[in-house]
């Protein structure tokens, strides 16, 4: 019997995000959106959900299916940025966890990368194991919006 893998996070880490924006600008990136997302935006916006779609996602393809996400501008900034972003309280799941996601928990040498671009991480507030599983768990949990793709 082999002992489990110690994760680098086990006695937590420390992040605060500072609303620099520096995850929301600059470079091309997805934000998948699931019904829970898109609820309190289209109420926030007070749009019907085909205007909001229309106005702010665009389809992504990912293997047989596309996936709904939020545009970008053309600078790569995200569609909802502007001198801070303009749905902070309302904004998805994928970015009130960040930087708790399994692509940059993959290893301190990926969590030191995202603290290249991201002066938040490493400081400040202390996540524990305990939540920083829960964010995780929620980001695989959650269903994200998707339609087949029209393959012709």
């Amino acid at each position: 019997m082999h002992k489990p893998r110690e994760l680098f996070y086990q006695n937590g880490l420390r992040f605060s995000c500072i609303r620099c924006s520096a995850c929301c600008r600059y470079e091309s990136g997805f934000v998948f959106l699931s019904e829970e997302d898109l609820a309190p935006l289209i109420k926030a916006l007070n749009l019907p959900r085909h205007e909001f779609e229309g106005l702010y996602c665009t389809w992504i393809p990912s293997g047989t299916v596309d996936r709904l996400s939020l545009k970008e501008k053309p600078n790569l900034d995200c569609i909802f940025w502007n001198n801070g972003c303009l749905v902070y309280e309302n904004r998805p799941l994928q970015c009130r966890t960040f930087p708790f996601w399994d692509s940059i928990l993959a290893g301190a040498g990926a969590w030191e990368r995202a603290a290249q671009d991201c002066p938040g991480v490493g400081q400040g507030t202390l996540h524990s194991f305990d939540e920083i599983a829960d964010a995780l768990e929620q980001g695989t949990a959650r269903r994200l919006i998707q339609r087949m793709r029209n393959i012709r």
